[in-house]
């Protein structure tokens, strides 16, 4: 059966139905939320709840966030796709090496709650520190990461929508980010938590329903045991080269490793994002750590569960009679571009299960999106606007400033979007590339909180000279090994690869040498300086600091007193740290090592335990995500409810001024 015949199996009605009504529904309702919040609960949209919600998101959301944040569209295409081509390592290694870099997040989290609790964005710090320069080229490495980012998503959605659909691939790059610009515009960072929260509840959900259905009820697969022998059969139609005995069901796999380390790269420059950052500011101090630590563990879950189900399933059906192909193999174009997942999808569940991966990609595009446009608007407020323009701003300004961000933003993101679709350019090829040219900043972003030494020479000078050796070793690899530079040879995993372990290596020696010519000795408790905006004036008793109004008395009412947390944060940062590095070993040595160095290719009953695991590890995530922002916001909902009853009832009593929020809920 040729693939035309196939796909599209919707009209485009049905993919701008999902696009553009659930996008309007999702936008209808946060703005509704956010109307009845300030409605009940007197919540004033200032400048400090629209983009950092006063800095009282618990564990619970954080967690949801960071896991909404970190799952784009080539979380889901690309992942299904490495475990299609090099089996089961493919998919473990793909979750290690992307969450590595959030566990690492967790420190310089807790670390910017501990050492600057009224910034409003990490890069307000690093022109406080270091001045202008430094500042613009960490703005700008943010700025092109969170751009890419954003194409990104839009790239893996339009693919995915126009194959499965037929909808015009321009229309969808531009109307998904409608309804995103619609709730963020209204409201700011709390909207985009809640959405976040909800649309990741129902990825998992979809998720865990893919799950059951090929481990147990369907009738291809139905079984752990029948999955194994379809691997096997597949592991001689198709063996994998460098692989043990071709085998997809072994760990020794020199593409699977790979896969580990270009996305470890890969996940290293999100560090250079200002949004993950701007999680930590809007996270409660005391729940900073255990959001991040559960957020990695739970985003594990995502690429894990869904490459062991879809990119397997793929491997094991293509060549059996259930296979939308058969007896031709998925073409090299659809391979390419990563879009395997909608053919699994048909096979086990037929057009329902494409309409549920054209949902959940929904979810994951729309609900990271929203996180890099408030990101987006943060850093136009903030570090562009009141930083050269008007240090003196008010709040009301600052909000006006990131309304016209979220439009300009949504615009710019589309546009470039259709071009990349136009010139061919996959989700793997842009989530893979993106660590060669952003990492070079990892390191001199960290050691702004980390080494008083660092010069602003160097945090100017080394993002840029490590983003040249890298590039110029990927294009070099790439020319090298195929005599030609295009997207098929930069692709590669060699030049991948090397171009981003250089990103990431070389400013451990360029940092230092650099700093050594002038080195710095900064008082890093200057930071607590930092001041909170003043929503209708300027504070009376302040001055500049590398135009960042600051104040110096601890008695100001506008520098908070963090004394008392100073203890506890630090032992916080400890245990994240500690914790941080036992989990990281787990899954990098202790986990897949073993495995890989004798070679062993899973047996039944091993593969079988594997995906009792495997679900294991879903379930915990998709409890950890949907219940604990419950539990932790249940008073706060409790209280919103009986205000919304009261009120419809006539029996509104008086405004409550500081009752808890959803995203606050204090015992």
């Amino acid at each position: 059966m040729a693939t035309g015949d196939i796909f599209p199996v919707f009209s485009q009605g049905v993919g701008y139905g999902i696009v553009l009504g659930i996008g309007i529904l999702f936008a209808a309702l946060m703005s509704l939320a956010s109307f009845a919040l300030k409605r009940y609960f007197a919540e004033v949209q200032d400048s400090e709840m629209y983009l950092t919600a006063k800095r009282s998101v618990r564990a619970g959301l954080i967690a949801s966030s960071v896991v909404s944040s970190w799952t784009l569209s080539a979380t889901l295409l690309s992942s299904t796709n490495f475990g299609y081509l090099y089996g089961i390592s493919a998919t473990f290694w793909f979750g290690a090496g992307c969450s590595i870099p959030i566990l690492t997040f967790a420190v310089l989290a807790i670390e910017l709650k501990r050492m600057a609790p009224n910034a409003h964005t990490f890069l307000e710090l690093v022109k406080f520190r270091y001045g202008a320069p430094g500042h613009i080229v960490l703005t700008i490495y943010s700025l092109i990461y969170q751009i890419f980012i954003a194409v990104n998503l839009l790239v893996g959605g339009a693919e995915v929508f126009h194959l499965t659909t037929g909808m015009n691939q321009v229309a969808t790059c531009f109307l998904f980010p409608l309804g995103v610009c619609i709730y963020t515009f209204f409201g700011g960072i709390k909207a985009t938590f809640l959405t976040e929260w909800v649309h990741t509840v129902i990825l998992y959900m979809i998720m865990l329903t893919s799950m059951f259905v090929m481990y147990t009820t369907s009738s291809h697969v139905g079984s752990p045991g029948k999955m194994w022998e379809l691997l096997n059969d597949a592991s001689k139609i198709r063996p994998v080269d460098g692989n043990e005995d071709g085998q997809l069901l072994t760990m020794k796999s020199v593409q699977g490793g790979l896969v580990g380390l270009i996305f470890l790269g890969g996940g290293f420059s999100a560090t250079v994002d200002s949004q993950f950052f701007q999680k930590a500011i809007a996270a409660d101090p005391k729940s900073t750590v255990a959001g991040y630590l559960l957020g990695s563990l739970c985003w594990f879950t995502i690429p894990f569960c869904i490459s062991t189900t879809y990119g397997l399933g793929a491997a094991a059906l293509e060549h059996t009679p259930a296979w939308p192909t058969y007896p031709e193999p998925m073409s090299s174009a659809v391979i390419n571009q990563a879009l395997s997942m909608p053919y699994v999808a048909y096979a086990i569940l037929g057009k329902g299960g494409v309409a549920a991966i054209l949902l959940m990609l929904f979810q994951a595009i729309t609900s990271a999106l929203s996180s890099e446009t408030v990101a987006v608007t943060s850093l136009v407020a903030y570090d562009f606007y009141r930083a050269y323009i008007n240090p003196s701003a008010t709040g009301k300004k600052l909000i006006f400033v990131s309304h016209i961000a979220v439009v300009v933003f949504s615009l710019l993101v589309a546009a470039v979007a259709v071009g990349l679709c136009y010139a061919d350019f996959s989700v793997s090829f842009i989530v893979t590339a993106i660590g060669i040219i952003i990492d070079g900043a990892v390191i001199p972003s960290a050691c702004t909180l980390f080494w008083k030494k660092q010069s602003k020479y160097a945090v100017t000078l080394v993002p840029i000279l490590s983003s040249i050796i890298s590039i110029g070793t990927w294009l070099g690899e790439a020319y090298r090994r195929d005599g030609v530079v295009s997207v098929a040879t930069l692709s590669g995993f060699y030049p991948t690869v090397a171009g981003n372990m250089l990103a990431l290596t070389a400013p451990i020696v360029l940092t230092p040498l650099i700093t050594y010519i002038h080195p710095e000795n900064f008082d890093f408790s200057r930071f607590q300086e930092i001041q909170q905006v003043k929503e209708n004036e300027v504070l009376s008793k302040q001055h500049t600091e590398n135009g960042i109004s600051v104040v110096t008395s601890n008695t100001n009412e506008a520098l908070v007193n963090v004394e008392p947390e100073q203890k506890d944060l630090l032992q916080a940062r400890d245990i994240a740290l500690g914790a941080a590095l036992f989990i990281a070993i787990s899954m990098t040595i202790l986990w897949p090592i073993p495995m890989y160095g004798t070679g062993y290719i899973f047996s039944k009953g091993f593969f079988t335990g594997w995906i009792v695991f495997t679900f294991i590890w879903g379930f915990f995530g998709a409890i950890v995500i949907t219940i604990l922002p419950l539990w932790e916001s249940r008073r706060g909902i409790l209280a919103f409810l009986r205000a919304v009853v009261n009120d419809l009832s006539g029996r509104r009593e008086a405004t409550v001024q500081e009752m808890p929020i959803v995203v606050q809920d204090k015992q």
